[in-house]
């Protein structure tokens, strides 16, 4: 059997000059340099001010006051930090004829509220109402709750979250080159006291019928915050910040004096004798009296004017209740 010699040999194709597909172009110098310029593009959606660091500044009011150094008074008020709250009148369960729970809002721009809202400071800090409950709150002198009941308890930093202002960002520029942005800063608006313009207190009517007599009990203070619609100025509604207790608050406040503008005659009362004389101006938003539904006085009345007026009357049926069992 003869074989080939040639036939075990691969052969080799020759290049067809002629055929394109066979002789692929060299690449011209134009198209590196398009090349090159696409791999140094951006992708989209790409920002350049992203990596640039950013440094924050969420430095709160500082709640320490500074004391005077001398005697600011032409008097000594040295009996005052001393005050005890005085304690209450004890309610046995089974001397509570009627007890009823009730909500009510105070309106700080009222006229009579004016004094929750007085702009000074003294040897205790800033007089403004607020100021003086988050200062007792932030130096643990009472503890914050979530809700009406004082189920849950606030940290201090969830306190400071909650009444903190937004964060706002702003850029910060090169000394040398005014248009470069080299960074920036983040800050946070800090809590301003003039925003609160509603508090809520919680208190309870027991009538004792071994005194025959009607008690009221605050039983807790709370701070509203007003929801705005945005971009205009009309309330849309409020919601709660935290809760205090007010017999843990007691103690601060009768060792803190209310603006007395009117009577010269008297000495300025103390914050606890404001409370427990009741010589503030409030409305009721919800109570425990026929309301089977426990809903605020908002969630079944629309109209403004009747919330007013159903408030009157649950406040007229406790006394009206207290008054008939008396026969003369």
């Amino acid at each position: 059997m003869l074989i080939d010699a040639n036939a075990q040999r691969p052969s080799k194709k020759r290049k067809d000059t002629n055929n394109p597909s066979t002789n692929p172009a060299p690449p011209t110098t134009g198209g590196n340099e398009q090349q090159q310029n696409n791999n140094n593009q951006p992708p989209s959606g790409y920002d350049p001010l992203a990596n640039l660091p950013i440094t924050y500044d969420t430095t709160s009011n500082d709640i320490s006051p500074k004391k005077s150094l001398r005697n600011d008074n032409a008097f000594d008020k040295g009996s005052l930090t001393q005050r005890t709250p005085l304690i209450y009148e004890h309610l046995r369960w089974d001397d509570a004829l009627y007890a009823e729970k009730v909500w009510r809002e105070l309106d700080l721009r009222e006229k009579m509220n004016k004094i929750f809202m007085y702009e000074a400071v003294d040897d205790n800090g800033s007089q403004i109402f607020v100021n003086m409950l988050m200062k007792a709150v932030q130096t643990g002198e009472v503890t914050a709750f979530s809700d009406d009941r004082f189920t849950t308890p606030l940290a201090i930093a969830d306190v400071q979250q909650l009444t903190s202002g937004k964060l706002d960002t702003f850029p910060i520029y090169d000394t040398k080159q005014i248009d470069k942005i080299v960074g920036w800063n983040v800050t946070r608006a800090s809590f301003d006291a003039k925003s609160v313009t509603r508090i809520r207190l919680k208190e309870e009517w027991v009538f004792d019928r071994e005194s025959s007599r009607m008690f009221v009990r605050i039983l807790g203070i709370g701070l509203l915050k007003t929801e705005y619609i945005p971009n205009t100025t009309k309330e849309r509604g409020t919601s709660s910040l935290f809760w205090v207790y007010y017999p843990d608050l007691r103690p601060m406040l009768v060792k803190a004096e209310v603006y007395n503008p009117k009577n010269m005659g008297q000495s300025r009362m103390t914050w606890e004798e404001l409370f427990e004389s009741r010589m503030f101006s409030s409305y009721i938003v919800k109570s425990t009296l026929d309301n089977p539904g426990n809903k605020m006085i908002r969630n079944y009345i629309n109209d403004p004017i009747l919330r007013l007026l159903e408030g009157e009357n649950i406040k007229e049926k406790i006394f009206n209740f207290e008054q008939d069992l008396w026969s003369y």
